[in-house]
């Protein structure tokens, strides 16, 4: 193995899940673009690792549709399509709608004190206009709302899900006057919760993952228009 790796001190059953999600990470945000061949020796030399663990992280990202292994050529980026990112919207709008009515119905002082604080910190940056501070508040503000439903099981469903959605999600946040009426749709989450009404909950949180589905979705055919373009 090469020296002076930044994980020397991982365990080696750790180390391919964390190549799994650097490899992830910059699949996701595009670092890494579609149809590019990742070559294990080139990453080995690139992290300071040996190539076992960049074997199974390749092999874990496989599972999750995000690379391809064609035999006798090599591994290539395959990402996700348009399609993809729709179904993933449409799941977590269905599962956000029961998760912040649970969260209604078990939440304590704890856990919506914890909401309102990541939300004044989302205005706080709002203000600011610092996109990727507020990106990560956004996930974090989500993932405030899944631990108020006390349930392990929802929690980490709803994590799974909304990683991969807030990934492409930041994108949204790029388009003119995204930032002003996201923190107002977060606002008025906030208040469906404080008022206890399930109903109106649903449906202000159903609404605002809608919202960002369709600036994602608008993104995304921007650039394949630009892709054309450039091909043509």
């Amino acid at each position: 193995m090469p020296s002076h790796s930044l994980f020397e001190h991982v365990t080696h059953g750790s180390l391919g899940n964390k190549i799994f999600d650097i490899l992830r990470d910059r699949i996701l945000n595009e670092e890494y673009e579609h149809g590019q061949k990742l070559n294990e020796l080139a990453l080995a030399n690139e992290l300071k690792i040996s190539r076992t663990p960049i074997r199974e992280a390749l092999k874990q990202l496989e599972l999750e549709g995000l690379v391809e292994s064609i035999p006798n050529k090599g591994v290539y980026v395959k990402g996700f399509s348009p399609r993809d990112i729709d179904d993933m919207f449409e799941i977590r709008c269905a599962l956000e709608g029961l998760a912040i009515q649970l969260a209604i119905d078990r939440m304590d002082e704890e856990h919506l004190a914890k909401i309102k604080d990541v939300f004044e910190l989302m205005e706080f940056y709002t203000a600011k206009k610092d996109q990727e501070k507020i990106n990560d508040l956004n996930i974090l503000y989500h993932e405030t709302i899944y631990q108020a439903t006390q349930s392990q099981y929802f929690e980490q469903l709803l994590k799974d899900v909304h990683y991969y959605v807030s990934v492409t999600s930041r994108h949204s946040i790029t388009q003119p006057e995204r930032l002003e009426t996201a923190i107002q749709e977060h606002r008025a989450i906030l208040n469906s919760i404080v008022a206890g009404d399930k109903e109106l909950a649903k449906d202000t949180i159903q609404k605002h993952i809608r919202k960002t589905q369709t600036l994602v979705r608008a993104y995304y055919a921007n650039k394949k228009k630009k892709n054309n373009k450039v091909n043509d």
